[in-house]
């Protein structure tokens, strides 16, 4: 009982000398040290949350219903006009690499919002631009009807239109990670406010995806594209009035240089001391290190007998918290690659679910009609009544139970979310069947509302998962990496869009050369697919990559686990043991 009262008295300890090493070395807007009265928390986080809130209402109005742009506008085929789409959101949430890189090494989070914020109203203009003037765009003609007459955008429509999609890419990818690491920055890392901030900021992209997805999807579809798309610039435009209106609240984690120089050196000293064993002298840097995962890297703090003396370059020792930030880099690599999968799935929500809507009875009422990309507003609507339930009664009951300071932990909500992802598929497949047969056997289309369950799973399934990812890598980092790490979380979307155009490609390939009905996606017209057998195969897939996870999830948190020393940080932000 006393060994458990003096780990937990330590643990406070440390975690209130963390808290006070991060006060010190955030600054305020003229870079002065930040007052804690007057800067964070979450006033200054508002201003954050509504630039993603009108950030994802922006992107969100356009990559939804883009598909529908693509084929109608453009005059792609469908499985090019699906492929150009998953494309297009995989480089968004590939490119939150170099937004969190240059914000940690270079330009802080806040200027890089500022710059690639500007630089995604631009492409939001250009969209706009080129989506109303007829000459920049292929003549009109019905896809449907019509298909193989229809002029395909060639030259420079092509040209113009593929900038402006990717000067969106490369803005919205670069903000990303940002708002999320700006906003947290706001709080210390070990207080129970910043779990709640993580799920404030999904409650904010909820409400930016909702009204994305009614109201300024459905202006798209009775204005017409180039009124949306101008909505979208006007959205965007007021976010980053928002951002900018928060300057003189928030508190500011300064770049540090290159963050991939501390790394290399780690890699670089182990190599070239491969040969050497860490020695058993407590003296030595080896002995203070506090995991015992990847051993290897641990030689990249032994010194040299001979050059006690002379000092040696940082190419050849190491300190303890290099040494730290490397192991953590490479161990959260096997979560992040178990919910690449999940984001496969995500990508057929936005785009063949989308189709599946089109072929359905959209109508509610003689005059009223359901865009099919709204559908994906179905999850958005349930999670806004769902997350401040899940905070307010869920999170302190499982608490009680657990003992975790956001009722399960990060991992745990990832694996709920993962779990819940499988069944999204299942409900898809089973739905697709029924309305492929009845229409093909009964020649009745049946309502849009059957599509519904399909979306409300996966919007559940990625609260749980999208939230528990950003938690746990926002709180894996070391030494100003918040946002880098945080832009890893999104490198999982994009990888799952391109997984799933290689899926698209290679399924097509595979199954048009044991068929001679074609491949299951090889036609415009759903009827002629089978995109309830792709559908299982993906369920399948969801339901494998779940296990794997659970192994690599048990794996990290056994060897995560730390030695009983307590620890505090060091001069550069790194954890040393107190003596």
């Amino acid at each position: 009982m006393q060994m458990e009262e003096r780990r937990g008295n330590i643990k406070a300890e440390n975690e209130m000398t963390i808290n006070m090493k991060e006060e010190q070395s955030t600054l305020d807007w003229r870079g002065r040290p930040s007052n804690p009265n007057k800067h964070g928390g979450f006033q200054a986080a508002s201003f954050v949350l509504g630039l993603q809130a009108f950030e994802i209402m922006a992107i969100a109005a356009v990559g939804n219903n883009l598909i529908t742009y693509v084929i109608n506008e453009m005059h792609f085929s469908l499985s090019n006009s699906a492929n150009i789409v998953t494309n297009f959101v995989g480089t968004i949430f590939l490119l939150p690499l170099l937004g969190g890189y240059l914000s940690d090494s270079f330009l802080g989070s806040f200027w890089t919002m500022l710059i690639f914020g500007f630089v995604e109203l631009s492409g939001l203009i250009l969209l706009s631009v080129q989506a109303h003037v007829p000459q920049l765009k292929p003549p009109k003609c019905n896809m449907a009807t019509d298909g193989e007459k229809c002029e395909e955008a060639k030259g420079v429509k092509s040209l113009i239109f593929f900038v402006a999609l990717y000067l969106v890419a490369l803005g919205s990818g670069c903000v990303k990670p940002n708002m999320i690491a700006h906003g947290a920055d706001q709080f210390n890392i070990q207080t129970k406010k910043l779990s709640t901030y993580f799920n404030a900021a999904y409650f904010a992209f909820s409400v930016g995806e909702l009204i994305a997805l009614t109201l300024l999807i459905w202006i798209q579809t009775h204005a017409g594209m180039y009124v949306g798309f101008g909505l979208s610039a006007a959205a965007m435009a007021m976010g980053l009035i928002t951002l900018v209106s928060g300057t003189l609240y928030y508190r500011n984690k300064p770049p540090q240089g290159s963050i991939f120089t501390p790394i290399a050196q780690v890699l670089v000293a182990a190599i070239l001391k491969r040969k050497q064993t860490c020695p058993s002298n407590p003296n030595s840097n080896c002995s203070m290190l506090q995991t015992q995962r990847f051993r290897f890297l641990d030689k990249a703090c032994i010194k040299n007998d001979g050059n006690n003396r002379r000092k040696e370059s940082p190419w050849r020792l190491c300190s303890v918290s290099q040494v730290e930030k490397v192991k953590i880099l490479i161990a959260v690599i096997p979560v992040f690659g178990c919910t690449i999968v999940f984001n496969t799935i995500l990508a057929q929500l936005q785009t063949f679910s989308v189709q599946q809507g089109s072929a359905m009875d959209t109508q509610l009422t003689n005059s009223l009609h359901i865009p099919p990309a709204s559908l994906q507003s179905i999850p958005y609507i349930m999670l806004i009544f769902i997350l401040p339930l899940y905070h307010k009664f869920f999170v302190p009951f499982a608490t009680n139970i657990t003992g975790h300071e956001s009722g399960i932990s990060p991992l745990q909500r990832i694996g709920s979310g993962l779990f819940l992802a499988t069944f999204s598929m299942i409900s898809a497949a089973v739905m697709e069947k029924k309305r492929r047969e009845s229409a093909l056997h009964s020649g009745k289309t049946i309502s849009i509302f059957w599509i519904t369950p399909q979306f409300l799973i996966f919007g559940l399934s990625e609260m749980l998962t999208a939230v528990g990812l950003i938690e746990f890598f926002y709180k894996q980092s070391l030494n100003r990496m918040q946002s880098f790490f945080t832009a890893i979380t999104y490198c999982s979307y994009s990888f799952g869009f391109y997984l799933s155009s290689v899926l698209v490609s290679l399924v097509n390939k595979i199954t048009s050369a044991s068929s001679n009905a074609g491949g299951w996606l090889s036609y415009n017209d759903l009827n002629k697919n089978r995109l309830d057998l792709f559908y299982w195969l993906l369920a399948v897939l969801s339901f494998l990559n779940f296990v794997n996870y659970l192994f690599w999830a048990r794996w990290h948190s056994h060897h995560s686990s730390l030695p009983p020393q307590p620890a505090a940080l060091s001069k550069d932000g790194g954890y040393e043991n107190i003596p």
